[in-house]
């Protein structure tokens, strides 16, 4: 009987898709099932010529990286979350690459995006440098302490670690709200001493915005765990940075997603600076990534336009909690 009531339900979500939320759901299902099953493929190809590795052209995972983080950049922009929270665990799951080049890679591909995005949101007095900086110099301080923890633990604690955050953000995004305009009564001392507040032009509503922020020691600390996540696992930390500005602090929605993709142009940068003097940064793996992900995330922004993206942000969930899953498999020896 339970199963009968829900079936209307159900229906009625499949009958409200569009064709394009169809396309969308198709490539992020095609992406899940390419990197499960191309390692299982090569696997079965290797025990048949009885040897443990498939030897492959140099060119063939370039090109795979560049598939697959392509159609990441479509899904990571109808889903909205940043390329680079799909990136480390998807990749680093799937692919034959040592854990320390896929975070070192991971925190180059968040980079890329937010020095693109960077720019544009300062001059459209979205991202606020008042906010930014205080917490910036905070995150971007202890993700060099994350990095510089990350590559000397061994890769199995650090693989564990992975997934069991990325079962965590999984939650989040499952359970997490947005307020578009928190209430805020009056700022506190800390945030008035800093001058922490700001005007935003609203164009939806023609409203003048003035928004200011509270409990800001508690979100300065929030941010040094973020700093520390950010270096540890390579992860962009858009993801953690719009919740805690949002819901902990009460900056406006907008305000808190442009400063958090300006804040990872910062953060990511520092940390990126330790993998790249160990030596954890392949221009292999680097530069298709990134050409995958701009270019994917570009036709995600076209495709945003007509679908409803609802659907695949539950894919989104969904692909998450299973590279999640295989992290902590991996680290575990399964």
């Amino acid at each position: 009987m339970t199963i009968l009531r829900l079936y209307p339900r159900f229906r009625s979500i499949v009958v409200r898709q569009s064709r394009w939320d169809w396309v969308a759901i198709g490539i992020a299902v095609a992406l899940l099932l390419g990197c499960v099953l191309a390692p299982v493929a090569l696997g079965a190809v290797g025990s048949q010529q009885g040897t443990t590795s498939v030897s492959l052209p140099w060119w063939f995972w370039p090109l795979a990286l560049f598939v697959v983080t392509f159609a990441m950049g479509v899904v990571a922009v109808l889903g909205g979350v940043g390329g680079g929270v799909l990136f480390v665990p998807i990749i680093g799951g799937f692919f034959p690459f040592h854990l320390d080049f896929v975070r070192g890679a991971g925190l180059l591909v968040a980079l890329s995006g937010a020095l693109a995005a960077g720019p544009g949101l300062l001059k459209a007095n979205l991202a606020n440098l008042r906010l930014a900086i205080p917490v910036a110099l905070i995150a971007s301080s202890f993700a060099i302490v994350g990095a510089m923890v990350g590559l000397a633990l061994p890769t199995n604690i650090v693989e564990i670690a992975l997934g069991t955050t990325i079962i965590g953000i999984c939650i989040l995004m499952f359970t997490a709200k947005k307020s578009v305009h928190p209430d805020v009564p009056h700022a506190d001392r800390l945030s008035s001493t800093l001058r922490i507040y700001g005007v935003y032009h609203e164009p939806s509503s023609g409203h003048t915005v003035n928004w200011q922020v509270h409990r800001t020691p508690a979100g300065m600390a929030l941010f040094v765990l973020i700093g520390l996540m950010a270096g540890l696992f390579g992860l962009g930390a858009g993801w953690a940075n719009v919740p805690v500005l949002n819901l902990l602090m009460g900056a406006p929605l907008k305000i808190s997603v442009a400063t958090s993709k300006f804040l990872l142009s910062i953060t990511d940068a520092s940390a990126a600076w330790i993998y790249m003097n160990q030596g954890c940064v392949i221009p292999m793996i680097v530069a298709p990534s990134i050409m995958g992900i701009m270019l994917g995330s570009l036709a995600g922004v076209r495709l945003l336009r007509v679908a409803k993206p609802q659907a695949v942000r539950w894919i989104v969930i969904v692909m998450l909690a299973f590279a999640g899953i295989r992290a902590v498999s991996k680290g575990l020896g399964y």
